[in-house]
């Protein structure tokens, strides 16, 4: 196996909680409780400490609030 500088396509980026709460401006709180009742995407937990949410999860989600408006 070759090790390129290749890098994963932006479908596979994965955003922390800050980088999501820039694009979705709501509160931390508001934030959990709407990935608690569903109504956020999904969290992915990578360990005890880090969580991360898939970057397409987030993109279709704003495109469906806007399309909602």
């Amino acid at each position: 196996m070759s090790t390129h500088n290749a890098q994963l396509p932006a479908s596979q980026q994965l955003l922390r909680l800050p980088e999501v709460l820039r694009l979705i401006p709501v509160s931390r709180s508001t934030w959990w409780a709407g990935v608690k009742s569903g109504r956020f995407p999904g969290k992915i937990k990578l360990g005890d400490r880090v969580t991360v949410w898939r970057a397409t999860d987030i993109q279709k989600f704003i495109d469906e609030a806007a399309i909602a408006k």
